[in-house]
């Protein structure tokens, strides 16, 4: 009875484990592809709402998004071609599917690239640094989250096995080709795991921008939330190209969380330089400027 159960569940899930969310004739339209550019759509909006309860100038938040993207994901696909310069000879065609290619490596190279090229943006142009931080991170988390869903329906950065309820099974052959998901064997969803945490981290910041004491409070909270993300649910996901470090005891990602935790951990100390006033505070004090401006008319 409960193989039975567990094989209408699978079959219930194929639908929406598919790496392909749409065809139009000779046209594919990847379900990563498509999760990724919803989740950056609504980044940005959110991004530019972030902007101008901060006072952060939102063309330049525009801007600095549009820079960072482009040159990520650009300069890793470039990084990937050179690396792999003998086999795109041979094989032409092969650069086709570079867009199609995801790896944590990759990922996090993209990450790099795209931060060391916002840096110099925000440094010409002279944008306070904690608070274009504080700007960015609910947008990142809700960015994250989508990704995260992309991968799920992609197959990207799959789950170990298991035989829970809730397991998932690809059968698509191009889950196999574009992200090497194992097809036929229950896994963990392990991405909508994280994309659960990323959605909840996205919401807490949110909400938490008006309380926030001092400038670097939100990109903090961002850091520590995104590595205990990472950290933990690499537990369920598969080893295959994830890195080992210290004879296998911690995985790349996990040793990348534990930074991002740190990181964050030191931005939340107190800095009496960065304070802001609270929402509710700058409106008690506007309150009798204002009667005096009137008593003094």
């Amino acid at each position: 009875m409960r193989r039975i159960l567990l094989q209408r569940f699978h079959a219930l899930s194929l639908f929406q484990v598919h790496p392909v969310l749409f065809h139009f004739g000779a046209l594919v339209i990847p379900s990563y592809g498509a999760m990724g550019a919803l989740g950056l759509l609504l980044a940005l909006m959110l991004a530019l709402r972030n902007a101008r309860k901060i006072g952060i100038n939102p063309n330049r938040v525009w801007n600095l998004c549009i820079l960072m993207l482009f040159t990520g994901l650009i300069g890793s696909r470039l990084l990937l071609i050179a690396a792999n310069w003998k086999i795109l000879r041979a094989h032409p065609l092969w650069a086709l599917s570079v867009a199609m290619i995801h790896h944590p490596l990759l990922a996090a190279i993209g990450a790099l690239i795209a931060l060391a090229i916002g840096s110099v943006y925000v440094g010409l142009h002279r944008l306070p640094w904690r608070a274009t931080a504080d700007t960015l991170a609910a947008p990142l988390a809700l960015g994250l989250a989508f990704e995260q869903v992309g991968a799920l329906l992609a197959g990207s950065g799959y789950g170990t096995g298991t035989h829970l309820p809730w397991a998932i099974v690809y059968t698509d052959p191009l889950a196999a080709r574009w992200s090497d998901a194992p097809l036929g064997i229950p896994v963990h969803p392990v991405q909508a795991y994280a994309a659960i945490c990323f959605f909840t981290a996205a919401i807490g910041l949110v909400l938490w921008l008006p309380k926030r004491r001092q400038n670097g409070d939100l990109a903090g909270l961002f850091l520590i939330s995104t590595g205990a993300v990472m950290y933990i649910t690499e537990f369920w996901r598969d080893p295959l190209g994830r890195g080992a470090l210290f004879h296998g005891f911690l995985k790349g990602p996990q040793m990348a969380g534990i930074l991002f935790v740190l990181g964050g951990a030191a931005l939340l100390l107190d800095r009496p330089s960065q304070r802001v006033a609270l929402a509710s505070s700058a409106v008690a004090d506007s309150t009798p400027t204002a009667a005096s401006g009137q008593t003094h008319g």
